[in-house]
């Protein structure tokens, strides 16, 4: 496996994550905000992304799986959701929703344990992959259905660091 052609450039993330933190701001304002990363892929565009909001929010991660090598497989969780949500306002964050498992998943946690709402914001949508329709309230980027590495997201480990979002090839 290596690495093919850039699908979203560096600079073009920067500029929709700034969207995203506005869009996000503007949506919250005077409300209690949690914003829940799932590890390990969403940790460039978590990092990014709360600098991006303009007000206090709390910040948690949590660890799930739903990947071996490029195909998704069973959620497992590494995680256990002992934190308090209850009368909050949540927004996962998320580096890819394609499946809509690991979502539905999380969102079904959260709201068993009294969060007010639960939205979602991804870096990356790939909907020709959805099997559990979820709304996803905040976009960065729709893309194709290609396996891709880069801003966090990986290959057993492998690229999370690269700036950019790339396709990865045979």
């Amino acid at each position: 496996m290596h690495i093919g052609k850039t699908l979203i450039s560096e600079r073009r993330i920067r500029r929709r994550v700034r969207e995203l933190g506005a869009q996000i701001t503007s949506s919250y304002l005077n409300q209690d905000l949690t914003l829940i990363g799932v590890l390990n892929g969403s940790v460039c565009f978590m990092a990014d992304l709360m600098r991006e909001i303009s007000l206090p929010v709390e910040v948690i991660f949590i660890r799930l799986s739903s990947y071996e090598g490029t195909w998704p497989g069973e959620i497992s969780a590494g995680t256990d959701f002992n934190f308090d949500v209850a009368g909050r306002h949540v927004l996962i964050v998320e580096d890819i929703v394609d499946t809509g498992s690991t979502v539905k998943f999380i969102e079904t946690k959260l709201s068993d344990l009294g969060a007010t709402t639960v939205e979602i914001c991804t870096l990356l949508d790939k909907p020709s992959l959805r099997v559990h329709q979820t709304r996803i309230r905040y976009i960065g980027f729709q893309i194709p259905d290609e396996f891709v590495v880069g801003y966090g997201l990986d290959y057993d480990g492998l690229y999370r660091n690269l700036r950019h979002v790339a396709i990865l090839e045979e």
